[in-house]
């Protein structure tokens, strides 16, 4: 019978950072190996909620972020986050040496430091995982402690130290393997859907985007005369969007909606193309399941990490990208009509978007873990068959 694995992990504060280290938790509960996890982050963090819904033992600790060129407003915080870090490494000190970990994931996050360094004070082997295409501060800080390096794409090489790069491998950027298996005819059916008209799924993240609902909403009567758009605009924002005036022959056209929780699979499922951020979560999910899409980075970012992420796609053929700093709804309108017009450019897309994804990315982050812990690094069931597109 194999010896249960104990794994810490951490990382946290975003969706970013969050999911992919659920999801590789996921793939190691898979195969049914006895295992203990705790998961250290921030109270604050999207981790503590997440945590708590699935039921993962968590201890918080606390953090702080050094900000490179802090202005006037953020120069108390800096001042006051100095302070903060080592008392987060004290106490992540503290809770690793209690639970005594075979290995430590960490996905990224100012929180993950104080593991990090904490890991290497009690000798026990350090997975890294970067999700964007730009290695940030904190994980560069990381890569000179950790034992092995995840990159999710192979262009992060150049951005590591050169002394960590030995370490690395490029593994993807693990997704939620249920978003594989969407159902295109059950989005048709829930959102009224027509198939005289390609399907536009627009989001901005959980809470919506300003600026990608004040850019939809200027081009949508022009927009639905070629396409149907299912449009997941944040809870602040329903009412506003609801609001649009449209022609009456295309109203039925437009279906803005608050949030998008389970049927999120079958909307990429059924979408022809994809308006969305450029964050390493969605790019990831969009190359995983091969979809078209227009991408709006957020600007400005830490590294300008979303730009560099949607020039990445767009480079490739995968994507068209807005990267101006404040681009207009014309423009939009400009990068979406050869896509809506093009059935042929759609798919020539797609397929380009999904030989840049990886299916497997959970599964082989979970072979390194088993690697570094000592466990051997059996061989892993296959992530499911994408679903219809």
């Amino acid at each position: 019978m194999s010896r249960t694995l104990r794994l810490l992990i951490t990382g946290g504060g975003t969706g970013g950072h969050t999911y992919p280290a659920l999801t590789t938790l996921a793939a190691v509960q898979r195969r049914q190996l006895p295992h203990d996890v705790l998961w250290v982050g921030t109270a604050s963090g999207l981790e503590a909620r997440i945590t708590a819904e699935h039921g993962i033992p968590f201890k918080a600790i606390t953090t702080g972020k050094l900000r490179r060129r802090p202005n006037l407003r953020e120069l108390g915080t800096n001042i006051a986050d100095v302070f903060r870090i080592p008392v987060g490494v004290f106490q992540a000190i503290g809770h690793a040496a209690r639970f005594l970990p075979d290995v430590v994931l960490s996905t990224g996050g100012y929180v993950a430091v104080p593991i990090g360094v904490a890991a290497k004070l009690i000798r026990r082997p350090l997975v890294m995982h970067e999700q964007t295409t730009v290695v940030g501060l904190a994980n560069r800080i990381l890569a000179r402690l950790a034992t092995r390096i995840a990159l999710s794409h192979e262009s992060s090489l150049d951005h590591l130290p050169a002394s960590a790069r030995a370490k690395a491998v490029v593994t993807g950027n693990p997704i939620r393997p249920e978003l594989l298996q969407g159902n295109r005819a059950a989005a048709y059916d829930l959102f009224g859907l027509t198939f005289e008209v390609p399907l536009i799924y627009v989001t901005g993240g959980a809470q919506g985007s300003k600026q990608i609902n004040t850019l939809v909403a200027e081009i949508l009567p022009r927009l639905l005369q070629h396409a149907q758009v299912v449009h997941q605009c944040g809870p602040a924002w329903i009412d506003q969007m609801r609001a649009v005036e449209l022609p009456p022959a295309l109203a039925d056209r437009y279906h803005p909606v608050p949030y998008v929780g389970g049927e999120l699979a079958d909307l990429f499922a059924a979408a022809d193309v994809v308006i969305s951020r450029s964050g390493a979560g969605t790019v990831s999910e969009l190359t995983a399941i091969g979809k078209p899409s227009v991408l709006i980075p957020l600007i400005p970012t830490g590294g300008d990490e979303q730009r560099k992420n949607a020039r990445y796609l767009a480079e490739a053929g995968a994507a068209r990208a807005l990267l101006e700093p404040r681009p207009t709804g014309e423009m939009l309108l400009a990068e979406l009509a050869p896509l809506l017009a093009d059935p042929e450019l759609r798919h020539m897309m797609g397929q380009a978007a999904a030989e840049l994804g990886r299916l497997d990315a959970a599964e082989a982050l979970c072979d390194l873990l088993m690697e570094a812990a000592g466990h051997g690094a059996p061989s892993h069931p296959g992530p499911g068959a994408p679903g219809p597109r």
